[in-house]
């Protein structure tokens, strides 16, 4: 559990070689603090805060929300061998994939968020999508997802560590949690047969999940909403899933099931 299960306080940044994957690295930091892709392509996402960031000869200024659960999302996406310069009392996620050529800088503000509101009933979550498979980036993606006290999400339980287009691709992936208070938790499920591995553990703000392989689920326990930001990375634009076999009838039951009026959690 310990290697794919990082307290908070316990880690300090995930890299390729640290998580045992190819391509897929993660930190947080506070501004001041500088960096650079190598090797790699990188989205910034200012968790709360406000900063500006200096790369590719250029200046932009990000942020705004006081926490994560006050607003929507400022992102900047930097390609290939930037070295940058983050600015402010930002708190910054920087999520990072490797990469082969370099591409262009993209700002991404809360107005160019995708909101999906996605399940029904105790299943309804909220996603926000900032770097989709339509963005022009290699192998990094990037969503946030919401997720109200009391309900599930990723759910159906769904993995992606087959090659099998178009209903699933490989991809690794983190889970970063917050919560809105120091008490508040949720229960986090990982398994894989094929692996050996059936891991459920409580989760709470600033821990992460590392998800090389096998199909996983989360609840947010009754009290207080869950907030969770994903970073991907595979080979396809493509963020497709499978279910679990034995649980996927419960899409076909959602369509008798109201959304819960909670979600979307935040929005402009």
């Amino acid at each position: 559990m310990s290697e794919l299960l990082l307290r908070a306080g316990e880690w300090s940044d995930v890299t390729p070689e640290s998580a045992g994957w190819s391509n897929l690295s993660f930190r947080v930091a506070r501004a001041p603090f500088s960096g650079a892709a190598e090797g790699e392509e990188v989205a910034l996402v200012v968790l709360d805060g406000r900063g500006s960031v200096e790369a590719c000869g250029q200046r932009w200024e990000l942020g705004g929300r006081a926490t994560v659960f006050d607003g929507m999302p400022w992102a900047l996406y930097l390609p290939l061998g930037s070295s940058y310069r983050v600015e402010g009392d930002a708190e910054v996620a920087v999520c990072g994939a490797r990469c082969e050529r370099a591409r262009e800088p993209v700002v991404v503000g809360p107005e160019d968020v995708e909101i999906e509101v996605r399940g029904a009933g105790n299943a309804t979550r909220q996603i926000n999508h900032i770097v989709k498979p339509e963005f022009p980036a290699e192998r990094l993606l990037v969503v946030e997802v919401y997720t109200p006290s009391g309900n599930w999400s990723s759910y159906p339980p769904h993995k992606h560590d087959e090659d099998r287009p178009p209903g699933e691709v490989v991809l690794e992936e983190t889970y970063y949690f917050r919560t809105r208070d120091p008490a508040a938790f949720a229960v986090q499920r990982l398994y894989s047969p094929p692996h050996g591995l059936d891991l459920t553990a409580t989760v709470r703000g600033g821990d992460l999940l590392l998800v090389p392989f096998g199909y996983h689920t989360t609840a947010a326990a009754h009290g207080y909403d869950l907030y969770y930001l994903n970073a991907l990375a595979g080979e396809r634009r493509s963020m497709a899933a499978a279910d679990d076999p034995s649980l996927a009838w419960i899409r076909k039951a959602w369509a008798e099931l109201e959304l819960d009026p909670r979600v979307p959690l935040v929005r402009l």
